[in-house]
């Protein structure tokens, strides 16, 4: 056996404890990161996070992984947001009109009749603007880490078919728990009812709403379609949904780290929009098959013009106008 010197010794336990803190340092930087998604488990926005958190294990040879608390496990979007802002939950698949309370820009993608299409919107959002929109978030208490699609939100009711605005006076349609998407449903006449999403389908069955508005999934997987028989293809709004980190989480991570989760959480951004797509196809076939009236003919000029004061009141902010400008210059 080779005789170390007392130089040696001292060198070969310096390299020994650097080598234990380094180690120790990367068991602690391990972590599983909780994700709150109010959908059902098989629904496209939960595989895709399912699918980030494989990715990510990947990449960080299991250090790192997300646990995906699906169904509203961790409460309705109004909350799991604030949880989210706090710290208390580390990531959030949410509808952009919810978390506009909180990120002014936000607002401006809900913004009713704001799209042309699908495609317009996804131009938007893969974009300088979407990055814009991304980057915008952490003042907030959040990082925008990527959009995935909802497709395009319609109205149905339980009452009668609606071909024009006249035909929505009076009707009570539940709205998600955002001022913008109260002050929509009323200039079209009808009466906003602002409800978590777990109580619509109960609403409808005892008649508290006379309908909602929603996409084709979201309409089918929760049920609605049985209560209510009346869809109009009003598509007012194509607001996309979006993910995002809590900043708390978002710092505990190291650079290599948050470059890789931003990678997955893009990856899975497509990852999600083929599953979407899928879903979308098959629920509308649903529906129809289940005898649902679908109104197609409908004129949308009225329905655009009636949101004239929404753009007005959002015009007064130079920051939000300038938004909107550039998004519907988008080719």
């Amino acid at each position: 056996m080779p005789v170390l010197s007392r130089a040696e010794l001292s060198r070969t336990g310096v390299i020994f404890v650097a080598l234990l803190f380094a180690i120790c340092a990367t068991s602690a930087a391990a972590r599983e990161f909780r994700a709150a998604d109010t959908q059902t488990e098989d629904y496209p926005t939960v595989q895709a996070l399912r699918y980030m958190s494989a990715l990510i294990a990947e990449r960080t040879g299991g250090r790192h992984e997300i646990k995906v608390f699906h169904s509203r496990q961790l409460g309705e979007e109004k909350e799991t947001i604030e949880q989210t802002r706090a710290g208390a939950i580390d990531l959030n698949r949410t509808n952009v009109a919810l978390i506009g309370n909180f990120v002014p820009a936000m607002n401006v993608l809900a913004m009713p009749f704001l799209f042309r299409s699908i495609e317009h919107m996804q131009k938007v959002l893969d974009g300088p603007i979407g990055n814009e929109i991304l980057g915008s978030f952490e003042p907030y208490g959040f990082v925008g880490l990527a959009f995935y699609d909802s497709g395009a939100r319609s109205i149905y009711n339980a009452i009668r078919p609606v071909k024009s605005i006249a035909d929505l006076r009076g009707l009570r349609i539940r709205v998600q728990q955002s001022e913008l998407m109260s002050q929509m449903i009323r200039s079209l006449g009808a009466e906003p009812v602002e409800l978590p999403y777990a109580q619509v389908l109960t609403g409808l069955a005892t008649h508290l709403i006379d309908g909602a508005e929603n996409n084709w999934p979201s309409f089918v997987t929760t049920d609605h379609y049985k209560y209510a028989g009346y869809l109009a293809l009003t598509e007012h709004t194509m607001s996309p949904e979006v993910l995002v980190i809590s900043l708390k989480a978002w710092r505990s991570l190291s650079t290599d780290d948050q470059i890789i989760f931003r990678e997955a959480a893009v990856r899975s951004s497509q990852f999600m929009r083929e599953k979407w797509r899928d879903l979308e196809e098959q629920s509308q076939l649903k529906a129809e098959a289940a005898g649902i009236t679908v109104i197609k003919d409908i004129d949308r000029k009225p329905f655009e013009d009636a949101m004239a004061p929404i753009y007005a009141k959002a015009a007064k902010d130079p920051a939000a106008a300038a938004l909107i400008d550039r998004i519907r210059k988008v080719e």
